[in-house]
């Protein structure tokens, strides 16, 4: 049944402009990015102030919204250029800012007062007090802290004020300390996390070692490989749509602005269709999204899922993965350009064969597969691959792809 609350918006992560254009295409309502000062990843390429202008003007002519991350904890020596930042990006036209500090939240005030202000994961709200005090100090959007559950954000969203937006985590890499206050990878190697440089020191391998038998390794249980201690799960959440919207949430949003334009693209394009699905169910209780969508999921490099906290406390379900790396079982061979006169055209990303079956990630429908007969380079001539990376290619195909749609192939077992 439909409750008083809006269509959920679905929030894309972008970390350049082609992460941008993906998130765009495959159906986000709005997308954050980071410029080059003030934002919490220093991986991502990231949007300088000519490029932020640009993907500005792109996103607003597909009714899309940027904003803006500038929720870094600043030190005093950053504070002087902190105006002059604020009023450049507000100029090129971002939606909103998206804050941790206290003082930033009073900048951009002053600065940039026609713009919204969404305090980040980083401020830690677990509690309506907390969310209430940061709208009083003229915030538009919370995004609560991922330790939250559904039934803790349902009584956020009873007792604060309906015009305050509350943004979640979705989908993506959890951290396995409140989100970005962790101090290991400083610790360890110097690299800030509260600077965008986190190491990912969590994610490591870790054995006992006793100090006077340095080399030797023992592992920390009965397992030849060790174990993965604070190694983190990644959150999905694609099958519970009902209930996050029945809880109040605004917004879904989707982690990763240092991950691959296809990862922005597929996860982007899952939970548009399962957002629009569960729409069309008249925003059903019971409603579970198609099973190609589910399995959409599966097919970009992931963890082990789980559901973060949204169910369980973490002291009940730490989700912890006990092995290292991602699962990938499925790879990206091309992007296709157009297709024209019965033939596709397309820019290689990894190596394929013809004669290959390719699967086809299209916007909004479930994918289908092509088989790759007549392989041509982009001079016309026959080849039996495409080796090389980003070489132009084209293949007989009957059918018209879309523009901007993903090739992909399965791993081999």
């Amino acid at each position: 049944m439909r409750l008083n609350y809006p269509k959920p918006e679905i929030l894309s992560p972008a970390g350049d402009f082609e992460r941008l254009l993906g998130a765009v295409h495959f159906g986000a309502d709005a997308v954050y990015l980071g410029a080059t000062s003030f934002g919490m990843r220093s991986g991502p390429a990231n949007f300088s102030a000519d490029e932020l202008k640009k993907a500005c003007d792109y996103a607003h002519s597909h009714n899309v919204k940027i904003y803006l991350t500038c929720n870094t904890v600043p030190r005093n020596s950053e504070i002087d250029i902190l105006p002059g930042f604020i009023e450049q990006t507000a100029d090129a036209g971002v939606d909103a800012y998206i804050v941790t500090d206290i003082g930033v939240l009073e900048y951009i005030k002053k600065y940039a007062p026609q713009k919204e202000i969404h305090i980040s994961t980083q401020a830690g709200i677990t509690n309506y007090a907390c969310a209430r005090a940061f709208y009083d100090m003229g915030a538009k959007r919370v995004v609560l802290a991922r330790e939250v559950s559904l039934y803790e954000i349902s009584q956020i969203r009873a007792k604060t004020p309906k015009e305050l937006d509350i943004e979640c985590f979705v989908h993506g890499a959890m951290c396995v300390s409140f989100s970005g206050r962790c101090l290991l990878s400083n610790y360890m190697t110097g690299r800030d996390s509260n600077r965008g440089d986190c190491a990912q020191p969590c994610r490591w391998k870790y054995a006992l070692c006793e100090e006077t038998r340095p080399g030797r390794y023992f592992p920390i249980e009965d397992d030849s490989s060790g174990t993965y201690i604070i190694n983190s799960k990644d959150m999905c959440m694609i099958e519970h749509i009902p209930q996050l919207y029945e809880a109040g949430i605004t917004s879904f949003k989707i982690e990763g602005r240092a991950k691959s334009a296809y990862y922005t693209s597929a996860v982007t394009n899952a939970y548009r269709c399962a957002v629009d699905e569960f729409e069309q169910s008249g925003f059903d209780s019971g409603f579970k999204p198609s099973e190609w969508i589910v399995d959409e999921l599966k097919k970009i490099s992931y963890r082990d899922y789980c559901t973060g906290f949204y169910f369980d406390a973490p002291n009940i379900e730490a989700n912890i993965s006990f092995k290292g790396g991602y699962n990938r079982e499925w790879s990206v061979a091309a992007i296709a350009e157009k297709t024209e006169n019965g033939r596709l055209y397309g820019t290689q990303r990894n190596r394929f064969f013809e004669g290959d079956l390719i699967e086809v990630m299209e916007k909004g429908v479930k994918p289908y597969e092509i088989k790759v007969a007549d392989l041509r380079n982009a001079q016309g001539e026959h080849i039996d691959s495409a080796p090389h990376p980003t070489m132009e290619f084209s293949f007989a195909c009957d059918k018209p792809v879309s523009r901007g749609s993903y090739l992909r192939i399965k791993s081999a077992d």
